[in-house]
This record gives C-alpha cells, structure tokens and sequence, in this order.
C-alpha cells in the first residue's frame, strides 16, 4: 500500500489587479476505500473562509470569494495519501448488456450518464463503437474501448486545450489524458454503457506511465454486479494503487480542479505545479504554463465579471 506526498498548486497572476475573485475548487480527495487520507491542507492567497459542501456526484467542493484587490491568486493543496488496491473481483466482473439494463433503468445518475448525445462526426463514433463491441461482457467492451484509442490516438501534449471539442479530436486523433478520457465517454455512451469523467494525478512508476506527476484524468464505467470500475485510455490499463482520485462527473467541466470569476479587465497568466513524493524521499514534479485572454471590447464595462478557465489535465 504506497503512500504518496502530493504538493499542487495553482497560480494565476494579472497584469493590473483584480477584485472580487469568487472560485470554486475541487482539489479535495474523493471519498472511497481505496483512499485512505493522512493529512489535507489547502492555503490561499489573503487566507478567505472556505465553505466545503458536497455537489450532486458525490464531489468535496470548496467556495471561497477573495474581496481585496490582487495581482496574484495562489492555490495550493498538500496531500498525503496511502492507497489500497481496487478491490476488482473478477467473479462480478462478468455482466452483460440485459443485466446492464435492468441496473441502470433503476437508477437516474446512471440513465443520465449513459445518454448520448449526437455530434457532427456521429458515423466516426458509432463506426468505433462497432468496432470494439465484440463482446455482450461490459467489461470486455470497455477494455476494447480503452485500447482502441491507446493504439489509435497519439500522446501529443500542448495542442489541445480544456475547450478542444470531441470532434477536433476524433479529426486529428491526439492529444491528453482529457481528450481521451471524453472520447471514450462519447463511445461508451453510444453503446449505452454508463461513464464517467474522473479527475485526479496518476504516481510514477517504473512502468513509466503516461500523464505521470501531474493532474490526471481517467473514465469510470459501471460493470453490471460490480459497480463503477475505473480505466485509463490514455495508458490502457485498468487504474491501479496508484491512481489517486479527486473528482468525478460527465465530463471535465464536473470536476475542473479550479474555476471561478473576478472583477476587472487585466490580461492573465496561469501555471499550475505538481509534485509527488515517496515514502524514500523520492520526488517527480511538473510545472506546465497556460496563457489565459480575455480581450476586452471597445463597448464593454471593464469592471464586469470576467470568467478564468480551469487547468488542463494531462
């Protein structure tokens, strides 16, 4: 059972100050036995009250407003987490379509999270879905899913962003953990098979995983008579003890790990760092940079709400 020392933080910082800066944060562990939180500190810049609820998926969400002017905004979460290997018994690994069926009439989430809805390239999706549906075992089904887009989509970091749509993804056929995670939403759900988006960091291995040390995105599908099983498309592996979860939902707009609004029109800058570390002393990091815009137009009220979007998971 490894224990990992997580060290994340965000940083946006504007060209003029900002005031009234409302966000919401998702950066709190997910609630699951194969998590077993040690220690949780979350700090932020001017030390604002943080109001933690929980959202309709199950989510820790924190909201917090930073009412001062400002030219930086720091969000930094220290995490240390043991990890239990998922408790995946292959004996209730074995459900077909009928039973799926019968489940997931019974449940809303589940009716929701399997409602597909069409796109442009619809034939592109259901051409795949044909493809990997070789099987009338869900888990067979995902798994064709899962290598299916590890062998034909390339791991291309910087020329996505958190607003590239399935479609620009399905046409070039690269980009990160998040692109791959939402194509794979996009088939299970055509094949009517509950998914969904989970956020997170994946720890480093010998193995040399892909997206390893930072944020990390991954799919869970529901297995009829097991549950929800977590897969990533992006190394083709079902998640393991070292995937560490922070959030679920339909897709990444559920679970940004950051997003929020402030007051004024400066320009903005966004890094985001993330570290992990071991038990030996040992740590993986990486600091990745995103340049945020926002133009403001001749006609426009500077002092209006402008929106800041979410970090990219990779």
């Amino acid at each position: 059972m490894p224990v990992f020392n997580i060290h994340h933080i965000t940083k946006y910082q504007y060209d003029r100050p900002v005031k009234e800066s409302v966000n919401e944060i998702k950066v709190y562990p997910f609630n699951s036995p194969e998590q077993h939180i040690l220690f949780h500190e979350i700090n932020i810049t001017g030390h604002p009250e943080v109001m933690v609820s929980t959202d309709y998926w199950g989510n820790r969400i924190g909201m917090f407003n930073l009412l001062p002017a400002h030219t930086e905004l720091v969000i930094e979460s220290k995490l240390i987490v043991r990890n239990n290997p998922p408790e995946q018994e292959l004996k209730n690994f074995f459900g077909d379509f009928k039973k799926l069926h019968e489940e997931v009439k019974k449940q809303l989430s589940l009716i929701e999270l399997s409602s597909y809805e069409k796109l442009q390239l619809h034939d592109e999706i259901r051409m795949i879905a044909e493809k990997i549906k070789t099987s009338e075992e869900i888990a067979k089904v995902v798994e064709n899913c899962s290598q299916f887009i590890f062998e034909n989509f390339q791991y291309v970091k910087g020329i996505t962003t958190i607003e590239t749509t399935v479609e620009e993804i399905l046409e070039h056929r690269s980009g990160v953990c998040q692109d791959f995670a939402h194509v794979m939403l996009k088939i299970l759900r055509y094949l009517n098979i509950p998914g969904r988006y989970v956020s997170g960091y994946i720890c480093p291995n010998k193995n040399g995983m892909r997206g390893e040390g930072a944020t990390h995105a991954w799919v869970e599908a529901w297995i009829p008579g097991y549950g929800w099983a977590g897969i990533d498309p992006t190394n083709n592996v079902w998640v393991t003890n070292r995937h560490v979860k922070l959030a679920v939902g339909r897709n990444f707009n559920d679970c940004s790990p950051v997003k929020g609004t402030f007051k004024g029109p400066a320009m903005q800058s966004l890094s985001v760092y993330v570290s992990v570390g071991y038990e030996d002393g040992q740590t993986f990091e990486e600091m990745s940079r995103v340049k945020l815009e926002k133009q403001v137009e001749e006609n426009e009220d500077p002092d209006l709400l402008e929106s800041f979007a979410g970090q990219q998971q990779q």
